[in-house]
């Protein structure tokens, strides 16, 4: 599982010319899901995204949480986290999820993370989606199940 993690200002996500997620200051999360993925990965990353204490301080130090600055979220499903460049120019998606798996792990995150996050907004699995965001740093963090 891959998540990438930019801290925003504000971020918002357009299926069919309508915005169907937006928040302010807190996390977009692109996700991705591998075929190995399972619940027990998705906990990991979620307590480890939830976790990440990269809001500055009053003394301007990256040491707050999503939690600490009243955070919200935005994670939006992407499979083309797992392209796979090694042959060629046309990347392949072997390793991405099947689409029913993938979805039901996505829907999973959403769950656990509105266990803890009073805001969190999605995009829609599979759709054409139009994302826009404000980066905050820029800061973008890349968590790897795989290195955790």
């Amino acid at each position: 599982m891959k998540f990438v993690i930019q801290r925003v200002s504000h971020a918002s996500v357009t299926v069919e010319g309508q915005t169907i997620g937006k928040i302010g200051k807190g996390f977009l999360v692109l996700i991705g899901v591998s075929g190995d993925d399972t619940r027990e990965i998705a906990d990991k990353m979620v307590k480890k995204l939830l976790g990440l204490r990269i809001f500055e301080d009053e003394n301007g130090k990256t040491n707050l949480d999503l939690a600490a600055v009243g955070g919200e979220l935005l994670l939006i499903s992407q499979f083309t986290l797992y392209a796979d460049c090694k042959k060629g120019n046309r990347p392949s998606f072997i390793h991405a999820g099947a689409p029913d798996m993938a979805n039901g792990l996505y829907e999973y995150i959403l769950a656990k993370c509105r266990e803890q996050v009073p805001v969190v907004e999605k995009g829609e699995f599979g759709a054409d989606m139009k994302v826009e965001l404000l980066n905050d740093g820029p800061f973008t963090i890349v968590l790897d199940s795989a290195e955790l």
